[in-house]
């Protein structure tokens, strides 16, 4: 038989015998080596010319007795019910207290009488004990850790005969160290790191997990090419864009692809793991520093609720439910339109729970998660929804966003953002909801299009739902949401996938930007903050011109602006601004105790007193698909609002703010004076 094969057959064998250890396979060594640690403890001690002889009763006696108390400590405090395979520091920690324990009772005990013991521990050394420690604890370390090491050695030797690929670590902080660890402990991924970059000149030359620190970002060219790299890593989930377009410009023209692990608010659960690699995102060269909140007050605030979320299923919804997971509430209900999209997000939090099983989490408290599948402009399902789960916590980001689209569609706004709000509200007043965060918009701020002026009047319905109630109901406006489903980013995506050319409807268009989890983070802490009948605006940080969006996705595509992939400039669309704006006129803007929201405190003071009325009006239209009046009532109501109406022709002098020209009005688009909706209304109601 050849020798080679000779010798891997034997090699197998052994990493095999030591990979089914079991427990009581450990429980026999253990006998074994407490029965030898005092003899060789009292070895150490003795000179080795000195006579064993008069020791020998002595030490016998000993050794049962620091035998039978090991063992019983062991077997109390379940040392024999733990799993050795993936043994780490945790378990070092926990071996060294119990032999620490062990040597504290042993010392005690060689201070009680010889009668008692019925054997005489005057005669050894006053150190035995602690010698006998000291053994045991490298002793049972090494068997306990050979374990993981065998398990190691095994991996890399079945996947030494795969490729694999030199990787440069970016970043010597604990992301990068953990990120190391887990291509050690995997090889079979494929991924050999061999050095780490760190612009921080105190790690620079340091080894790490056995990886030197070879220098900072600008020396990532020449290590490139002395090491012979394949593949960069950026492990900096909390550094901002910046720092992160640089280092990619930096591999890029070395000739590399970079990789990067995803901003700290997307790491599942906080763990950095291999399969988190993913390219690099246009979210992460717009990352901004990482937002902080108030973590224990929001975990309170949470803890143990009943909560529900609209649209749980679209982007800002399913990231609501993932971090509201992780605040223990009690419930969880999941209400979304879209079936598939609802059972999505339900499959990740139950994968959820089971990653916090197989951490050894169990102690964490997981909610119920139920799902509903329903549209909020029925009334009765919703009904349903608040009598089976009497929710406490209410999270409205049900919406439809797309201007465009709603620019063309006024009756679909009107019957989805304004009426599904309005239905919403009525039941959190019926079962007495205390808190109630809707998720509003900029584009609410003086509207141009649809989309905005009916975020505009469900704002409205939630600060007169607060004044009539007294309870915590708030809106929270923020901007665009980078990977969201009404972001222009998967629309540049196709088109650069497609060969070109981008399309951008202005050169001088800007837009505010936000990742997914900042928003939602200050979402949540809004909800700690807001108070009853208040709007809350997020600090969006410095505008974004869209072409420079463009430029980057396309550079991050592999491609040259207007070389490879051309820009377009097709002109602004129906409703569109070149500007968002922030402030309403008459709303007073102050800050907060979080410096990354701002409050209106007087939000609630300029509703309009007939905004009921004018709702009921704007339900009418939408029933009868009558776009002109819906943007005939969105202007009375909305500050700000200059729709251009689709006919052109309204009556002359109309006005909402007397009941002749609103009768006038309604006649005219229906030409029926005894309307259902008119009879229900006096005179008095339309002023």
């Amino acid at each position: 038989m050849d020798f080679k094969l000779l010798v891997q057959k034997m090699l197998n064998k052994v990493l095999s015998l030591f990979l089914h250890l079991r427990n009581r396979h450990f429980f026999i060594f253990d006998i074994i080596v407490f029965s030898i640690t005092p003899f060789l403890a009292l070895m150490l001690l003795l000179d080795s010319n000195i006579a064993l002889e008069p020791y020998i009763s002595a030490l016998a006696g000993t050794t049962i007795l620091f035998l039978t108390v090991k063992l019983s400590l062991c077997w109390r405090f379940g040392f024999y019910r733990r799993y050795w395979r993936y043994a780490s520091i945790e378990e070092l920690i926990y071996i060294a207290k119990l032999i620490t324990a062990g040597v504290v009772i042993q010392t005690l005990l060689f201070d009680v009488e010889e009668s008692i013991l019925l054997f005489a521990v005057d005669k050894l050394p006053q150190s035995l004990p602690l010698i006998d420690g000291l053994l045991s604890l490298s002793l049972i370390g090494v068997l306990r850790f050979s374990v993981r090491v065998t398990e190691r050695i095994s991996k890399r030797y079945k996947a030494g005969s795969k490729p694999q690929e030199r990787v440069l670590i970016v970043g010597a902080g604990s992301a990068g160290v953990s990120l190391v660890q887990e291509m050690q402990r995997n090889p079979h991924l494929g991924f050999d790191p061999v050095a780490f970059i760190d612009d921080s000149p105190k790690k620079l030359n340091a080894q790490i997990m056995g990886i030197s620190v070879v220098g900072d970002r600008h020396q990532i060219p020449d290590v490139v090419n002395s090491l012979h790299i394949r593949k960069a890593v950026i492990a900096m989930p909390t550094v901002a864009g910046g720092v992160i377009r640089e280092i990619v410009d930096i591999c890029k023209a070395t000739g590399i692809q970079p990789s990067t692990l995803p901003g700290i608010h997307e790491i599942l659960n906080g763990r950095v793991r291999v399969d988190s690699i993913r390219d690099v995102r246009i979210e992460d060269l717009l990352r901004r520093e990482p937002v902080q909140i108030e973590i224990e007050r929001v975990h309170q605030f949470l803890q143990g609720k009943k909560v529900l979320i609209t649209g749980a299923g679209g982007s800002i919804g399913s990231e609501l439910c993932r971090q509201i997971f992780k605040c223990q509430p009690a419930e969880m209900i999941l209400i979304g339109h879209g079936e598939n999209s609802v059972f999505n997000i339900q499959q990740e939090l139950e994968q959820l729970v089971q990653v916090l099983k197989n951490d050894g989490k169990t102690q964490i408290h997981t909610p119920k998660v139920s799902n509903l599948i329903g549209d909020l402009r029925f009334q009765s399902r919703l009904e349903h929804a608040f009598e089976r789960f009497q929710p406490e916590v209410i999270f409205h980001a049900a919406a439809h966003k797309h201007v465009p689209l709603m620019e063309s569609n006024p009756p679909e706004a009107i019957t989805n953002n304004v009426l599904g709000t309005k239905n919403l509200l009525q039941l959190a007043l019926q079962y007495d909801v205390k808190h109630f965060v809707m998720i509003s918009t900029d584009k609410a701020v003086n509207p141009t299009n649809i989309m905005g002026a009916s975020k505009r009047v469900a704002e409205m319905l939630v600060l007169q739902a607060a004044k009539e109630s007294g309870n915590s109901y708030v809106a929270v406006r923020f901007g665009n949401v980078l990977g969201s489903r009404g972001s222009v980013v998967p629309t540049f995506q196709k088109q650069i996938a497609a060969g070109g050319p981008v399309t951008v409807t202005h050169p001088d268009i800007c837009r505010y930007f936000m990742t997914i989890p900042e928003a939602v983070q200050l979402v949540l802490q809004a909800a700690v903050l807001g108070r009853c009948g208040e709007v809350l605006m997020l600090n969006m940080g410095e505008p974004v011109k869209i072409v420079d969006l463009a430029k980057e996705l396309i550079r991050l595509s592999g491609y040259e602006v207007n070389k490879d992939i051309d820009i377009v400039f097709t002109g602004l669309r129906p409703g569109e601004k070149l500007f968002e704006e922030l402030f309403i006129s008459g709303e007073n803007y102050e800050p907060t105790q979080h410096e990354k929201l701002f409050v209106v405190k007087n939000a609630s003071r300029i509703i309009p007193k007939n905004l009921a009325v004018i709702v009921e009006y704007l339900s009418e239209a939408a029933a009868r698909n009558n776009a002109d009046y819906i943007m005939y009532l969105l202007e009375q109501l909305v500050t700000g609002y200059k729709p251009k109406y689709l006919r052109n022709s309204l009556p002359g002098d109309a006005s909402i703010n007397s009941p002749v020209s609103s009768y006038r009005f309604f006649r005219y688009f229906y030409g029926n004076p005894s309307s259902k909706l008119l009879k229900t209304l006096s005179c008095k109601d339309l002023i």
